[in-house]
């Protein structure tokens, strides 16, 4: 991250959202909003003299709540740019942070600003959220205190964490001795409406389950799975050394239930075990939910901004699954990582690689060649009803005012020839080219033509 900060050729735009994007390939425009952080990033020197006069105290997000922040805060301690924001929704005004800033970097009175930037191609890394796990009632998460999802412990297994590296019960602050993983917590779930596989969860809960070991080897630790997905070079290996070198029990099952002992806040976990045919109750300190990856809520609005299309799952969709795994049906628009679909590290840092020579080759060529057959518009016709612009899926059609009425405008370098906008067309206005209809009826003509000829 600090080598891509420092890079001549890289700029970076943090605390900010993209409003709009327009245009084609080789000339989009990206409208920007950058918010306020109320501290200059050109004069704030990440020291933390600010956070440690703040009184304010809230829950952290990046730690899920797990740990506190300060009013002025950095996310995390590795953040790129190192630098300070005010909570305006928290800030009590004191006006402390801005007598200790030795550099004067606190502004209370910085205002959002727009961005208007054009850039030849796009590559959407939009991420992805953890499955909300209350979803799943059976489990009790968020009633039960010492039911977590694996995001929070691994928040707690890391050493700048807010418990410093160690797993604790967040009932008590104990440290549990009986642990469950519960796998496919909104994956594999037609129930939730999450059929798919999200591929990372077998593996992460077979590492937090040997790194529990790990601290204490007299742990039990318990994996109630559907299967095992262990599909990556060496993962299978992995598998194995957790069941033969650390000792973790696998249960092949779905917990039906967790039921919480009130008075000792220990969970009892019902599962059957399918493989032997008995239900199984197992006593637990924890219960760690490996929750399952989906979309972010906001993917829709960034599909509609950029004309693409969306999978069943929620996700980006491809041009090809394998053709074209990081191309867009957009030109100029490719996507990578879970943006695309649920993946693990090295295929998201692979599919990055190939995102990143998708877009490089037609700006290293500096030109784009495209298709002849577009839609065109006859002004004296077009009636500027906009149904063709409501129905266009890329976006390619604007208005212009023609003899005071509006008048369709196609773009020929976003259109892609599909015929949507002339089918809806009520006044016959746009036309495919090389497919007009007199061209089209000239071809039935002659077809029955041919046809009556044979039957003679």
């Amino acid at each position: 991250m600090v080598t891509v900060a420092n890079h001549p050729n890289v700029e970076i735009i943090t605390y900010a959202e993209i409003k709009d994007v327009s245009g084609h390939i080789g000339n989009f425009q990206v409208t920007v909003e950058k918010k306020p952080r109320y501290v200059e990033e050109s004069k704030c020197t990440g020291c933390g003299a600010c956070a440690n006069v703040c009184p304010i105290e809230v829950p952290n997000e990046f730690d899920l709540g797990l740990g506190t922040r300060k009013a002025i805060y950095v996310p995390f301690a590795q953040a790129v740019p190192l630098v300070y924001t005010i909570d305006r929704e928290h800030c009590i005004d004191c006006r402390l942070c801005e007598r200790v800033c030795g550099p004067g970097a606190i502004d209370f009175n910085q205002e959002a600003k727009e961005i208007k930037l054009k850039v030849g191609t796009i590559i959407v890394a939009t991420g992805f959220d953890e499955f909300d796990a209350s979803l799943k009632e059976e489990y009790g998460y968020g009633f039960y205190d010492n039911v977590i999802t694996t995001l929070e412990l691994e928040r707690m297994i890391n050493p700048a964490g807010p418990t410093g590296g160690h797993v604790i019960r967040p009932s008590d602050g104990k440290h549990p001795h009986r642990v469950v993983f519960i796998q496919c917590v909104g994956s594999r779930d037609l129930k939730v409406g999450k059929p798919y596989c999200s591929r990372i969860c077998c593996m992460f809960a077979l590492k937090n389950a040997q790194l529990i070991k790990m601290h204490d080897p007299d742990a039990e630790v318990y994996i109630c799975y559907m299967d095992i997905r262990a599909f990556g070079k060496g993962y299978e290996e992995y598998y194995q050394r957790a069941q033969e070198q650390f000792g973790v029990k696998f249960i092949r099952g779905r917990p039906s239930c967790v039921i919480e002992d009130p008075e000792t806040k220990n969970l009892i976990v019902r599962v059957e075990d399918s493989l032997i045919g008995e239900i199984v109750e197992i006593d637990a300190d924890l219960v760690v939910l490996s929750a399952g990856l989906v979309p972010r809520p906001d993917t829709r609005d960034v599909a509609k901004m950029l004309g693409l299309d969306l999978s069943p799952d929620g996700f980006f969709k491809e041009l090809h699954p394998k053709l074209a795994p990081v191309n867009t049906k957009v030109d100029g628009i490719a996507i990578a990582g879970v943006a695309q679909g649920p993946k693990d590290i090295p295929d998201t840092v692979a599919q990055a690689k190939g995102a990143a020579s998708a877009v490089a080759i037609p700006m290293a060529r500096g030109k784009f060649e495209i298709e002849m057959i577009r839609a065109v518009v006859d002004e004296e016709v077009c009636g500027g009803c906009e149904i063709c612009g409501s129905i266009c899926p890329y976006n390619a059609i604007s208005y212009i005012e023609v003899d005071s009425h509006l008048v369709a405008k196609v773009d020929d370098i976003a259109c892609k020839g599909c015929g949507s906008c002339c089918a809806a067309c009520p006044s016959g206005a746009l036309q495919l080219r090389y497919y007009r209809d007199p061209q089209v009826i000239a071809v039935v003509d002659g077809i029955l033509d041919a046809h009556k000829m044979i039957n003679q």
